[in-house]
């Protein structure tokens, strides 16, 4: 997933993804890493708490993503349908955001 990462992108990732060669690729494709680093880190590194923060209403889309039954277990193998349902999933996702924020 690293090589198709474009220019002027952020790349966030957990701690455990903080190396120099994750660093060094990110900085050849042109690309902001948001890694926090590691406790044994001895270089310093731009970080932002607020952008990495954002990481997590990725990881609770994902999260409610699969309690759908048809997406976690991948009944369609076709990736055309697969993303159909995925779409149609997070339709209904943010459907129940929106009622319970109303």
């Amino acid at each position: 997933m690293l090589e198709v990462l474009q220019p002027d992108t952020i790349l966030l990732a957990d701690r455990a993804y903080d190396s120099d060669a994750i660093r060094s690729l990110a900085a050849q494709k042109r690309a902001w890493a948001n890694i926090p680093p590691k406790k044994n880190r001895t270089g310093s590194f731009s970080f932002s708490r607020w952008v990495y923060k954002q990481r997590n209403l990725v990881e609770r889309y994902f999260n409610k993503l699969k309690h759908f039954r048809g997406i976690a277990t991948r009944y369609d193998r076709d990736p055309l349908n697969f993303l159909t349902a995925i779409k149609l999933a997070s339709v209904r996702i943010w459907l129940r955001a929106y009622e319970s924020a109303a």
